[in-house]
This record gives structure tokens, C-alpha cells and sequence, in this order.
């Protein structure tokens, strides 16, 4: 069973030291993914601690970018959860 985070858990997650980020209703500690992130790190720090789905469809990620993801699932989202800082919410 997938642990469940709420948006408030995930918000305290955005540092390039801790960075965790939602795509898709799934929670990603993308922290040791960082250096290694083909847009640089600057991009996926802006999209700490938050619902990263839209920024992330925007680019157009490869079915590879998604793959590489997988190992960086650590959860999912409360769905009754309400996010303060999103991308939905800034759109």
C-alpha cells in the first residue's frame, strides 16, 4: 500500500536539498534527481513542494522521462487534500 501525503506535507518539501513534487496524483522525492535533470535544477525547484502536473505536461515529457520517475515514488495524494501553492491554482 501507497503511503498517503497530504499538500500540507508535501509544501514543506522544496529545497534543492528535499525536494519533493506531485505529478499526477502520485508524490516524487525528486531530490537525488537533480543534478542529473536534462533542464537543470533551477526548473524543478520552482516546482518543489507543489502539483507539478501542469508544468510538467506543458514540456511534453517522453514516455522515458516518465519511466524515470518510477524510482523516485515515494506515495501518493490525499485526494481530499487541497493544495495552498499548485500550478492549478497559479493558473
Amino acid at each position: 500500500m501507497s503511503k498517503i501525503f497530504t499538500f500540507e506535507e508535501i509544501e514543506a518539501h522544496n529545497t534543492r536539498d528535499d525536494l519533493w513534487m506531485v505529478i499526477e496524483g502520485k508524490v516524487y522525492d525528486c531530490t537525488s534527481f537533480l543534478d542529473e535533470h536534462p533542464g537543470g535544477e533551477e526548473v524543478m525547484i520552482d516546482c518543489g513542494g507543489i502539483d507539478a502536473t501542469g508544468p510538467f505536461d506543458d514540456i511534453g515529457h517522453s514516455e522515458d522521462a516518465r519511466e524515470m520517475l518510477e524510482p523516485l515514488l515515494i506515495g501518493i495524494i490525499d485526494p481530499t487534500s487541497v493544495a495552498k501553492n499548485s500550478s492549478a491554482a497559479a493558473s
